[in-house]
C-alpha cells in the first residue's frame, strides 16, 4: 500500500508539473494576447474574455504542484510517517504509536523502483529499522537490527549471543553473550501471560525488551543450511532482525534475513501516540482513540 501511494504521488507530481510547464511554454503567451485584446478593445465580447481565462486544469495544476512536490520530496527522501499496528516491538513501541522514519539514513532511493542512487549509510547494531517484509514485499515491517553482514547469531534459551564478522581467522572475537538486566515483571500482559522487562545493550544502544516465562521453542525457526536450529550466519548484503517483544514477534528467527534492498529507513521518533482502550461493548468505533499518550512523544532508543 505504501509503495502504491508513492507511485501515486510521483505520477500526480509529474502530471501537474508537465501541465504547468506545457501551458507556460505553449499557451500562456497566446492567452495573454487574447486577454489584452479582450480588455483593450472596445466592445470585446464575453466569449473572447472567457477564451482568455486560465483553463481549470492548468489552474488546478498550478495550485497543487508545489504542495504535492514538497510532500513527495519529504516523504520519499527525508521522513515518512508510519503507524505501529502490533505489539511485536513492545516496550519500545506500542500499538497506536505514530513514528517518523528517516528515509536517508540507509541511502537515497528513487520512490518507484527503490534503486539506491546515493550511498549515505548502513544500519548499525541496535537500530530500529523499517523494511519491506521479504516474504511479502508489499508489507512494511519494523524490527531491531541485531546481526550485521558476516555476523553469527545464536538465540538459545532466550539468550542472545553474537559473534561479529571477522576477516582474520586467527584473531576473531569469541561469541559475546548479550547481558540482560532484569527490571520488572507484570507491568504488561500478552495472551494472559505476564511479561518480564529487561534492559539490553546492543552496540551503543541501550534499550528494553520483554520476555515471557518458559523455555523458547526453536521448532519453527528458520533453518539455515550448515548451522544449528537456533544459529544463523548473516549473508553479505543482509541483516538479521528481532522484535523487542522477544516471545511475541514474527522476526528473522522465523523467516530469515532482510536484504539491504528491502530497507526503508531508520525509526527515529514518536511524533504522537494514541490509546485504544475502549471496551468491546462500546458503540463508538474501535479505531477512534480514547486518549493521547503525550509522555511517549520523543526519540526512539
Amino acid at each position: 500500500m505504501a509503495n502504491y501511494f508513492s507511485i501515486f504521488l510521483v505520477v500526480l507530481t509529474v502530471a501537474s508539473g508537465l501541465i504547468w510547464l506545457i501551458d507556460s511554454l505553449m499557451f500562456a503567451s497566446k492567452r495573454r494576447e487574447r486577454m489584452a485584446i479582450a480588455t483593450g478593445k472596445e466592445g470585446a465580447t464575453s466569449t473572447l474574455e472567457q477564451d482568455a481565462q486560465l483553463p481549470w486544469i492548468v489552474d488546478t495544476a498550478q495550485q497543487i504542484f508545489p504542495v504535492i512536490a514538497f510532500v513527495m520530496v519529504l516523504r520519499s527522501f527525508l521522513y515518512e510517517p508510519f503507524q505501529i499496528p502490533s505489539g511485536s516491538m513492545m516496550p519500545t513501541l506500542l500499538v497506536g504509536d505514530f513514528i517518523l522514519v528517516e528515509k536517508f539514513s540507509y541511502g537515497l532511493k528513487d520512490p518507484v523502483m527503490r534503486n539506491k542512487f546515493v550511498e549515505v549509510g548502513l544500519p548499525e547494531r541496535g537500530d530500529v529499522a523499517v523494511f519491506k517484509f521479504p516474504p511479502q514485499p508489499h508489507l512494511d515491517y519494523i524490527k531491531r537490527v541485531v546481526g550485521l553482514p558476516g555476523d553469527t547469531i545464536i538465540y538459545r534459551n532466550k539468550q542472545l549471543q553474537i559473534k561479529p564478522a571477522c576477516n582474520n581467522a586467527e584473531d576473531c572475537p569469541a561469541f559475546e553473550t548479550i547481558e540482560l538486566k532484569f527490571e520488572s515483571r507484570g507491568e504488561a500482559f500478552q495472551q494472559f501471560a505476564p511479561l518480564e522487562k529487561y534492559t539490553e545493550q546492543l552496540g551503543d544502544v541501550t534499550h528494553q525488551i520483554y520476555r515471557t516465562q518458559g523455555r523458547a521453542s526453536s521448532s519453527r525457526y528458520y533453518r539455515q543450511p550448515g548451522t544449528q536450529a537456533d544459529e544463523w550466519i548473516v549473508p553479505e548484503g543482509h541483516y538479521f532482525v528481532l522484535g523487542d517483544n522477544r516471545d511475541n514477534s514474527e522476526d528473522g528467527r522465523f523467516w530469515g534475513f532482510v536484504p539491504e534492498a528491502n530497507l526503508v529507513g531508520k525509526a527515529v521518533a514518536i511524533w504522537i501516540s494514541f490509546e485504544f482502550d475502549r471496551v468491546p461493548s462500546s458503540w463508538v468505533p474501535g479505531w477512534i482513540p480514547t486518549g493521547v499518550r503525550f509522555n511517549r512523544v520523543g526519540g526512539i532508543q
